[in-house]
Order: C-alpha cells, then sequence, then structure tokens
C-alpha cells in the first residue's frame, strides 16, 4: 500500500513538474515574441507556410461541413416545423464551436506535426546546439516566429472556415432541398451578432497559442534518434487536439 501511495505521488509530481515546465517554455516564446529585433521575412515564411499551405484543407473541411450540417438540420428541424431556422443553426454552430475548433485541428494535423517534426530534426542533428554555441538564441530564431505565424494564421483561417462553411450551408439549404435564400440570409441576420463572431475570433486566438506552444515545445525537446521524432510528432498532434477540445469547454462556459 505505502509503495503504491509513494509510486501515484511521485507520478503526480512529475507530472506537475513537467506542466511547469511547459509552462515556462511558453512565457519564455511569448517573451522573445515581443523582444526586438524583429525579422518579418522569417515570420512572414512562416506565416506563408501555416496559413496559404494549410488554406486547401481548410475550405474543403469547411465546405463539407456546412453542408452536412444543413443537411442533417433540415430533416431534424422539419419534424418541427423549422425548417426554415437551418440558416442560423449552421451559422452559429459554425461560428461558435466547429469553425474555431476544426481549423485548429486541421492546422494541428497539417502544420503543427510539420512544426514538431522540423525542429525535432534539428534536435538530433545538433543545430539547435549549434545555434546557442553562436550565440543565436533559439527561442528567439526558432521559436516565437512558429508562435506569432500561428496566432495570425489561425484567426483569418477561421474566418474563411467560417464563411465557406455557411455558404455550403447555403449550396445545399438553397439548391439542394429548395429552401428560398432570402430566409436562409435573413434567418442568420437576425440570429447571427457580433459577439459569436468574436467569440470565434477569441478562440481561434487562443487555439493558435496552443498548437504553437505544445507542437514546439514536443519538438524542441525531441529525444535522439528517429524514433523519438516521431514519438514527439504523435504526441504533438495529440497532446494539441485533446488541450484544444478541452480549453474550448472553458472558453466557451466562459463567454456564455
Amino acid at each position: 500500500m505505502l509503495s503504491s501511495i509513494r509510486q501515484l505521488g511521485q507520478y503526480t509530481l512529475k507530472q506537475i513538474q513537467y506542466l511547469g515546465h511547459m509552462f515556462l517554455f511558453l512565457v519564455m516564446a511569448l517573451f522573445y515574441a515581443f523582444l526586438p529585433p524583429f525579422r518579418p521575412l522569417n515570420l512572414l515564411k512562416h506565416t506563408y507556410f501555416i496559413g496559404i499551405r494549410s488554406l486547401f484543407v481548410i475550405v474543403l473541411t469547411a465546405a463539407f461541413t456546412g453542408m452536412v450540417l444543413a443537411l442533417q438540420g433540415y430533416y431534424t428541424l422539419a419534424r418541427f416545423g423549422s425548417e426554415g431556422l437551418v440558416g442560423p443553426l449552421v451559422a452559429l454552430s459554425i461560428l461558435q464551436e466547429l469553425g474555431p475548433v476544426l481549423s485548429a485541428l486541421m492546422v494541428t494535423g497539417r502544420a503543427g506535426s510539420a512544426m514538431a517534426g522540423e525542429l525535432g530534426v534539428m534536435r538530433i542533428k545538433e543545430q539547435i546546439d549549434a545555434l546557442e554555441v553562436m550565440g543565436i538564441h533559439p527561442f528567439k530564431h526558432l521559436i516565437a516566429p512558429r508562435l506569432e505565424a500561428t496566432i495570425i494564421a489561425l484567426p483569418l483561417l477561421t474566418l474563411i472556415f467560417d464563411v465557406v462553411g455557411i455558404m455550403g450551408g447555403y449550396v445545399v439549404s438553397v439548391h439542394l432541398l429548395g429552401m428560398s435564400d432570402g430566409v436562409y440570409f435573413g434567418g442568420i441576420e437576425d440570429k447571427v451578432a457580433i459577439k459569436d463572431v468574436a467569440t470565434s475570433l477569441i478562440k481561434s486566438v487562443s487555439f493558435g497559442v496552443i498548437v504553437a506552444w505544445v507542437c514546439t515545445y514536443k519538438g524542441f525537446f525531441t529525444e535522439r534518434g528517429a524514433e523519438g521524432v516521431g514519438h514527439a510528432i504523435t504526441s504533438a498532434v495529440v497532446l494539441s487536439s485533446v488541450i484544444v477540445l478541452i480549453w474550448d469547454y472553458f472558453v466557451t462556459a466562459a463567454l456564455l
């Protein structure tokens, strides 16, 4: 019994130490993100990689998400004679939840895994150690630009997701199910407020911090060897996705 309690205590202390280490990593990354000198070309390169290179998967996911919501919502609301509310259903679902969450998950799978893998390879090839020897702080050169780029790119991708998702719902509702376009957009105009758009942006900014934070942390502290890089990529994607979903609940509860 005492041995089990001791092991549980050691595990708990280890996890607390691990979380504290991650938190200090985030503080350092934010500190160097606002510390000159600034390198706009480096920031632009990472923003292009995270934003533009993720655009196709965001648009594709958004279109079919809106279409599925409209199709399922129409037949569900038709049972209660409220099919005219399909537009607000699609818009509010995407703006408040699906837009920021799915955008974050897509960016995690495409760009976040790449960030973790790139930093992991640099770690095992001792390129990060070489930067420190040359007097170049790796946080300023490697971590901060990726953090800034994700915070910039993810809200923009979320806005694109929101627009494309609503238009996907429009295509299904109007051109497939025969709903009037005035009813669809009129319902959105009546029910959707600026607060809903602000909620989407607030969530996307916080998710951007989480994705960049976890993925760069896992890559930066990769264990030696190719197996360590693979483990870093897998754990980065899984942990980022889980934290995004957990954080989404708390942000939603706070903004209601």
